[in-house]
C-alpha cells in the first residue's frame, strides 16, 4: 500500500489545511498587531514563543513515547491497559509541571523585565505583568501537547486539524477583537491566548479519553508503565534537550544581548521562516504513524517506497517557499506588510534564517524515521557534537555579528546536519537509498526550482513594480516552481498523473 495513498493522504491533506489556516493566519495579522502594541510588546510574544519552545525539555520525551506507543496500540502490539496507564500517568505529570512552570514564570516576571531584558518604552509593570501571562499560557499550551500527539498517532488527523482550524480562527480573530475593541494593550492580547488554550486543552482532553477503548481495570499512575517506554523517552528527551539549546539559543542569547526593539526584528523573521514548518510537517505527522506501522510489520520495500515518496512531497512543497524567501527577502516583507522600516530590519537576516530553516524542515522526515524504529543514539550524538560547536560560537559571534551572526551560525548548523546525519541514517535503517534521497528525493526538484527562481529574482527588480504588483509576482513565481519541482520529482509526478488520469475517467459520459 501506498503510504501517501488513503488515510494517510487525507491525514496529510487535514494537517496542511488545519496547520496551515493557523499558520497564515497568524501570520497575516502579525503587522496588524504590530501596529496595535508596538514592536516592542510584539519582542514579548516573541519570547513567548522562545519559553515555550524550552518548554520542550520538560516534556521529558514523554509526546513522542505516547504517540508512539498509541501507534503501536493501532498495529496490535500493545495492550490498551498499559496505553490508558501511561496516559493516566504522564498526565500526573504534566499537570505538576505545568503548575511548577506557572508559578515560576509568575514569580520570576519582575526580575526578567528589569534584569534581563533590554526594554527602552514600554513600562516596566507592564512587561512584568506580560510575563506572567506568557507562564500561564504557555503552562496550558504545554499541557495540550499530550492529548494531541495521542490522537495524531490514532490517526484522528483529519478531527484535530478540524479544531485546530476554528481554534486558529478563535484564537487569531478573537484577539483582533479584543485588540481593537477592548484595549489593544500586550496584556490583553494574552490574556485572549490563554482562555482560548483553556478551551483548547479541555477539548482535546476529552477527545482522546472518550477515543481510547475501555482498559479491563481503571488506569491508574503506573510506575511500570513509564519504566517500560523509559529507555526511549529518555532518548527522546534528551535529543530535544540539545535540539531546543540547538535551536533556541540564539534567541535567547539575543533577547539578552540587544534591545527589545531589535531582538523583535529578528523574531519576526523567525516565525516568518517558521511558516517553512508548516510545509514540511504536515506530511510528517500523517507519515510517521505508518512508518512506525511499517517497521513493526517488517516490510522493507513498502517502507522504502513510502519514505521516498514522503520525501519527494516535502521537497516539492518546501524548495519554493525556501527559495522565495532567501532570493526575495526585501520584496516577501515588503509586499506582506507595506512597511518599509519592518523590510530594513528583516530582510538583511531572512534569507539565512529561511536557508537553515529549510534544510531544518527538509530532515524531518529522516529524523522521524529514526524515532519510529526506536533508534534515538544517532541524533543524540550528532546534537552533542553541535552544541559543542554552536554554544561557543555564539558567544564569540553574535556580541559583534548581532542577528546576521545568529542567522549565518543556524544556516551553517544544518548544512552540517545535512552531510553527517542523512549517510549515517540511511546505512543502518534504508541500506542502498542514500543517493536516492541525496539526487532523486531532493537534489533533482530543488534544480527544478532553482531554474524558475534565480532568473526571476535577476528580472523583478528591473520592473518597478509596487507592493502589489510585487505580491502578484511573488504568487506567480511560487506557483510556478512549485509546478516545476512537481514534475520533476517521479513519484509526486506519477501521483498527479494518475490523480489526472482518474478524474478523466471518471468524468461524465459522452452524451450518445
Amino acid at each position: 500500500m501506498a503510504v501517501l495513498a488513503g488515510r494517510t493522504g487525507r491525514n496529510i491533506f487535514a494537517n496542511f489545511v488545519g496547520q496551515g489556516v493557523a499558520s497564515l493566519l497568524s501570520l497575516a495579522l502579525v503587522p496588524v498587531y504590530i501596529r496595535y502594541i508596538g514592536i516592542e510588546a510584539y519582542a514579548i510574544v516573541g519570547l513567548f514563543v522562545v519559553i515555550q519552545s524550552w518548554m520542550a525539555l520538560l516534556d521529558l520525551g514523554m509526546t513522542p513515547t505516547l504517540g508512539r506507543e498509541v501507534a503501536r496500540f493501532t498495529a496490535g502490539t500493545v495492550a490498551i491497559q498499559h496505553i490508558r496507564d501511561l496516559l493516566r500517568s504522564l498526565e500526573t505529570i504534566y499537570l505538576g509541571l505545568a503548575l511548577v512552570v506557572a508559578i515560576t514564570l509568575t514569580i520570576g516576571a519582575p526580575l526578567l523585565a528589569t534584569r534581563w531584558l533590554q526594554v527602552e518604552t514600554l513600562p516596566l509593570e507592564t512587561v512584568a505583568g506580560a510575563l506572567s501571562l506568557v507562564g500561564g499560557v504557555v503552562a496550558l499550551r504545554f499541557c495540550e501537547g499530550i492529548y494531541r500527539g495521542g490522537l495524531m498517532a490514532l490517526q484522528q488527523q483529519v478531527w484535530v486539524n478540524v479544531m485546530a482550524t476554528l481554534l486558529a480562527l478563535l484564537r487569531s480573530l478573537g484577539a483582533l477583537a479584543v485588540l481593537e475593541w477592548v484595549s489593544p494593550t500586550i496584556l490583553a492580547f494574552l490574556l485572549w491566548q490563554g482562555v482560548v488554550s483553556l478551551v483548547s486543552l479541555a477539548v482535546l482532553a476529552v477527545r482522546l479519553h472518550i477515543s481510547l477503548p475501555a482498559a479491563p481495570r481503571r488506569p491508574a499512575f503506573s510506575v511500570p508503565a513509564l519504566r517500560e517506554v523509559g529507555g526511549f523517552a529518555g532518548g527522546v528527551f534528551a535529543i530535544s534537550l540539545l535540539g531546543v539549546v540547538l535551536t533556541q539559543i540564539d534567541k535567547l542569547l539575543l533577547s539578552r544581548l540587544l534591545p527589545l526593539a531589535e531582538f523583535g526584528y529578528f523574531m519576526l523573521a523567525s516565525t516568518m521562516v517558521g511558516v517553512l514548518y508548516m510545509v514540511s510537517w504536515p506530511v510528517a505527522q500523517a507519515v510517521s504513524p505508518r512508518l512506525v506501522q511499517l517497521l513493526e510489520g517488517r516490510d522493507a520495500v513498502a517502507l522504502a517506497n513510502g519514505y521516498h515518496r514522503a520525501c519527494q512531497l516535502v521537497t516539492v512543497l518546501l524548495a519554493p517557499a525556501v527559495l522565495v524567501l532567501a532570493l526575495f527577502s526585501h520584496e516577501v516583507i515588503f509586499a506582506w506588510s507595506g512597511d518599509t522600516t519592518l523590510s530594513a530590519g528583516v530582510a538583511p537576516i531572512l534569507g539565512l534564517l529561511a536557508f537553515g530553516t529549510g534544510i531544518h524542515a527538509l530532515l524531518q522526515l529522516p529524523a522521524l524515521l529514526q524515532l519510529a524504529s526506536g533508534w534515538t543514539g544517532l541524533s543524540l550524538r550528532l546534537n552533542i557534537v553541535a552544541v559543542i560547536v554552536l554554544v561557543p560560537a555564539l558567544f564569540l559571534l553574535v556580541p559583534e555579528g548581532g542577528t546576521a551572526a545568529a542567522a549565518g551560525i543556524w544556516a551553517a548548523l544544518n548544512v552540517f546536519y545535512l552531510l553527517a546525519m542523512v549517510p549515517l541514517m540511511h546505512r543502518r535503517l534504508l541500506p542502498g537509498e542514500m543517493m536516492r534521497w541525496y539526487v532523486r528525493d531532493v537534489g533533482v526538484p530543488l534544480l527544478a526550482v532553482l531554474a524558475v527562481t534565480l532568473p526571476a529574482a535577476l528580472l523583478g527588480p528591473l520592473l518597478g513594480m509596487g507592493r502589489w504588483s510585487w505580491l502578484a509576482y511573488l504568487v506567480g513565481v511560487g506557483l510556478l516552481a512549485l509546478a516545476a519541482a512537481a514534475m520533476a520529482a517521479p513519484l509526486v509526478r506519477g501521483q498527479l498523473l494518475a490523480a489526472i488520469g482518474g478524474i478523466r475517467r471518471r468524468g461524465p459520459a459522452a452524451t450518445p
